[in-house]
């Protein structure tokens, strides 16, 4: 099955015209040497040898944001699939929409070094036609964002397909809805952080101001929210049920916590998560009550008619 990525071709996308008259997407991050041989397949084996890289050529730059910048090195050079799609902002409210139609290539001296080849198709989507919802998430911060589960409108857009009703085929999620309006939370969460109790101690993390802290990449998933107390002492995980079983998305938030720990925390700072759900869960309070610096947070949706 295909993915759906938003990729931004420069800052601002300063490069996305050259790059669709030149029919490729690509990168750069300042790491000037041919990455063929280093692409694995893990992606977490690339971090651990280019994080080093990147902070030598970055040496006021957090482990945070080295993990960010090779993450998304590694999703431009081998994450994204031959026959994915790709759709790049053009720096003017639309959007290019192509096909990944190569493996990894290395130009030297170029401004996108790092490529891969599209073949673009002969429409744009318009951002004012998005919905709220696919706004929100190719308007995220850095290079890459995976949007796969905004595929059925971004056919639509280019192809007039229907939109299909809600359903899902993780076999993790149990209530499909729920896990509809838990990301729809996400983006509420993100949007209003300064308004929350967790906004009055942790901030979500930003690099350069941009806020790179909502759908953080991991190797085990992107992290929900990665925040950082004001004291700069801890990492906070927060991960959202989305509709799934209570023993996956416990043992999930148990992996992020551990890459965090181990990937991008410095060597005074703790790690501790925040599970937040629509309802009371005694499964997830049981594995909790044996699990140290883990929180649950339930959380309430209130509606009110005003009549006119």
């Amino acid at each position: 099955m295909k993915s759906y990525y938003r990729v931004i071709l420069g800052g601002k996308s300063i490069f996305a015209k050259e790059c669709y008259d030149g029919n490729f997407i690509g990168a750069h991050y300042g790491i000037k040497q041919d990455l063929s041989n280093d692409l694995t397949e893990n992606w977490r084996e690339f971090n651990e040898k280019f994080r080093e890289i990147w902070l030598d050529i970055h040496p006021d730059k957090s482990k945070i944001a080295a993990g960010l910048a090779c993450g998304m090195l590694w999703t431009i050079s081998k994450g994204i699939q031959k026959g994915d799609v790709v759709i790049c902002p053009d720096g003017l409210g639309s959007y290019y929409v192509g096909e990944v139609s190569s493996d990894y290539i290395y130009k030297s001296n170029a401004n996108l070094p790092h490529r891969r080849n599209v073949t673009w198709l002969p429409v744009s989507i318009d951002r004012n036609l998005m919905s709220k919802e696919l706004k929100n998430s190719t308007g995220s911060t850095g290079t890459t964002a995976n949007i796969s589960q905004y595929a059925a409108e971004i056919e639509r857009l280019i192809g007039n397909q229907k939109l299909p009703i809600i359903y899902s085929n993780d076999s993790t999620i149990e209530d499909p809805a729920v896990f509809a309006l838990e990301k729809h939370l996400e983006d509420f969460l993100v949007q209003n952080w300064d308004q929350t109790e967790l906004g009055k101690k942790y901030d979500i993390y930003q690099e350069e101001g941009e806020l790179v802290g909502q759908q953080y990449p991991s190797d085990t998933g992107p992290i929900d929210i990665l925040a950082v107390s004001k004291d700069k002492k801890t990492l906070l995980v927060l991960e959202l049920k989305k509709g799934r079983a209570s023993d996956n998305v416990v043992g999930q938030i148990q992996r992020y916590m551990g890459y965090v720990k181990e990937e991008l925390a410095e060597s005074n700072q703790e790690v501790k998560g925040i599970i937040i759900a629509l309802e009371d869960d005694l499964r997830i309070k049981r594995a909790l009550s044996v699990t140290q610096n883990i929180e649950f947070y339930r959380y309430q949706v209130n509606f009110k008619l005003l009549k006119n």
